[in-house]
């Protein structure tokens, strides 16, 4: 499988970063895995100007047209965020946001997972992702192939004192 990983933290070697390194340990042992950072991307939020339903093609002169052909040849597409303020980062949403266009009708993508990272302990921490992620999977009709959900983990490197590396990395693993 071609495997994409959308990391949404813009903070480099941070505990998202960490957690999408130990799942890249698990899959590609069997996959080819490619993580696209956010931080090192210009993506612009849609403007809901609908240009790409007239021309198939977005108006925006941007990196997701890169970020767009690196998801056309994906099989799986693996989430991956810090958890700010009960959603994805706003760089990462911007991404998917701009798949609000019919180029996405021409993936492939078969499986998705989600490892997300967040400060707070509550036990709704990722209910409106969860939900989010769920609408996703059935208007693409893809299957889930996992989860990794971490609470309490602010500080870079606290989630080495977890168990969600080797969780992300036998998820990859499993694949």
């Amino acid at each position: 499988m071609n495997i994409l990983i959308l990391c949404g933290s813009p903070r480099k070697s941070g505990n998202t970063e960490l957690l999408v390194d130990a799942f890249v340990k698990g899959a590609s042992q069997k996959h080819q895995v490619e993580t696209v950072s956010v931080r090192d991307y210009k993506v612009n939020p849609c403007v809901g100007c609908n240009a790409c339903f007239k021309n198939n093609t977005c108006a925006q002169k941007d990196d997701m047209a890169i970020i767009y052909e690196k998801m056309a040849n994906a099989d799986m597409l693996v989430i991956a965020s810090p958890v700010y303020f009960y959603g994805l980062s706003a760089q990462l949403k911007a991404i998917i946001d701009r798949c609000h266009n019919p180029i996405r009708d021409t993936f492939h993508i078969k499986k998705a997972a989600l490892l997300l990272v967040g400060a707070a302990s509550l036990p709704e921490l990722f209910d409106s992702i969860l939900t989010q992620y769920q609408l996703c999977l059935n208007f693409f009709h893809m299957e889930d192939a996992g989860k990794v959900l971490v609470r309490r983990v602010k500080e870079k490197g606290d989630i080495k004192q977890t168990e969600a590396l080797n969780e992300a990395y036998e998820l990859g693993r499993s694949l």
